[in-house]
């Protein structure tokens, strides 16, 4: 244990009732329990308090006391073990936080249980648990989860150790919580932006003359049904750009009231039970709309009523998410999507090993594999012996660097010829086979552990709830991996 860390007193705990004649039950609390064995062990528990207090206690400021600390360690303690439970279950903050009042088995993994008051984290209190720790701090976490996976086999009681042999790497869309279309619809979620900036301001005694907030609302869902139902029009291109004009005016119309609405806010904020901090809020949204509202609205103009393309790089997809992008997959169901590019690498045991979500538009699959390997290499401090892909990775620069660095190639080649040639090779064609079911892994980190859509809103609340999803599933993979006592799930009840 870190220096820095106060020891937790013991202190006395209610015992989990006996459940008997549930097996999914049985399960789960035997899954929990492994998993809470894996953060004592593994030094991932430890770990992210310790960086936890670093963050906390700043330089040269004031010592805080040892019951302060303590109470701090607490909170951190139940950061991780809350954030963990809630990606696992894949509920939302309220859901959750219901959940837990009145459950006892969620109340000992989570650390709240006690035999006087049970103090369940409130909603908002779990939202900040969300963001205990940033995203390159979590990385450094999963890392030590994964170093402890391969040094300590059996303090951590695995079958076997982690497995660095063989690599399989593939790529995918993070998709964005998005409407869709993004033309008109950029228009319609300002004005409720807007309007809902407005009604809140008002509310606070603060007002200039306009209609009531409402009607424009009411306006504007009114031209989105419209909108919507302008295709099955005799001469839906002339009534589409008819919409669209009201729409122009009428979203001019709201961003008029807001700029004076906000002036009120700004100069007159002291006559409200705002604070500062509270009147920047909405300041601040109202602000970003407003910036964006030219170009959205020129946008949806040339698109609609100039009938012309508009460059991928120059659209804004949403107003709220101005880190997505637009992704060609070229897939059956989803020619297009809109979001980020996500790296994901595993091993033959499932565990992943690397993920990256690219921030800006992704480059081609070739220029992800050498630095994926980089960052195992600098984060694990070994190497891996074979790498597995699909032809989306395949370059001459990466067979090249992989020759360099004795790692055995398994990328599927883009020349017919070549594949047919390396079809004859054992190893080869194994990995190819095995490499199918990394689409899987793709598929249950972002269905089991992520949500879809995924809640977080904004680039860096997504790449924080994309670490927690990996140490959670690798947790519970390592929890499956463990080896169990015979009847050790009867012995649970």
């Amino acid at each position: 244990m870190s220096s820095l860390i106060i020891p937790f007193p013991a202190e006395l705990r209610p015992r989990l009732p006996t459940i008997v004649g549930n097996v999914d039950y049985l399960t789960l609390r035997q899954r929990l329990e492994q998993i809470d064995s894996l953060l004592g062990h593994s030094g991932v528990e430890a770990r992210f308090v310790e960086l936890s207090l670093e963050r906390w206690i700043k330089p040269g400021a004031k010592a805080p006391s040892a019951h302060q600390q303590q109470k701090f360690q607490l909170r951190s303690r139940r950061a991780l073990r809350c954030t963990l439970l809630r990606t696992l279950l894949g509920e939302d903050y309220r859901g959750f936080s219901c959940q837990l009042a009145g459950n006892p088995l969620y109340q000992w993994f989570c650390a709240t249980d006690a035999l006087d008051a049970i103090r369940v984290p409130s909603k908002s209190e779990l939202q900040r648990y969300a963001g205990w720790l940033p995203a390159a701090q979590m990385r450094s976490i999963i890392d030590s989860l994964l170093v402890s996976g391969i040094t300590q086999q059996n303090e951590l009681g695995l079958k076997e150790a982690l497995d660095l042999d063989e690599y399989f790497i593939d790529t995918t869309a993070l998709k964005t919580n998005i409407h869709f279309p993004v033309d008109w619809v950029l228009l319609r979620d300002a004005t409720r932006t807007l309007t809902k900036a407005l009604t809140l301001i008002r509310a606070h005694g603060l007002k200039s003359r306009m209609e009531p907030p409402q009607e424009f609302l009411r306006r504007i869902n009114r031209l989105s049904v419209e909108m919507t139902h302008s295709r099955r029009h005799k001469e839906s291109r002339r009534e589409r750009k008819r919409v669209l004009r009201s729409m122009k005016k009428l979203v001019n119309v709201v961003a008029r009231h807001a700029r004076k609405h906000r002036e009120l806010l700004d100069s007159q904020w002291a006559q409200t039970d705002w604070t500062r901090k509270e009147a920047d809020q909405v300041l601040g949204r109202i602000d970003w709309v407003l910036q964006q509202l030219p170009k959205a609205s020129k946008q949806a103009h040339e698109r609609i009523i100039g009938e012309r393309v508009v460059d991928n790089a120059q659209k804004i997809l949403s107003l709220y998410e101005p880190d997505t992008h637009v992704l060609v997959r070229g897939k059956a169901n989803a020619e297009v999507e809109f979001g980020n590019t996500l790296l994901l690498g595993e091993n033959r045991q499932g565990i992943i090993l690397d993920y990256h979500l690219c921030k800006e538009q992704a480059p081609a699959d070739v220029h992800l594999l050498l630095e994926s390997l980089e960052r195992i290499v600098g984060g694990l401090k070994r190497s891996i012996h074979a790498v597995g892909a699909d032809r989306g990775f395949a370059s001459k620069s990466n067979t090249m660097g992989l020759q360099e660095a004795e790692i055995y190639d398994a990328i599927c080649p883009r020349n017919p010829q070549e594949l047919k040639e390396r079809m004859k090779e054992e190893r080869f064609v194994r990995m190819q086979g095995r490499r199918s079911q990394t689409e899987g892994r793709i598929s249950i980190l972002q269905r089991g552990f992520l949500g879809r859509p995924m809640r977080a809103k904004g680039f860096a609340r997504r790449e924080l709830a994309l670490a927690w999803g990996v140490l959670t599933h690798n947790l519970w993979m390592f929890a499956r991996m463990r080896k169990e006592k015979p009847g050790q799930l009867l012995k649970a009840a």
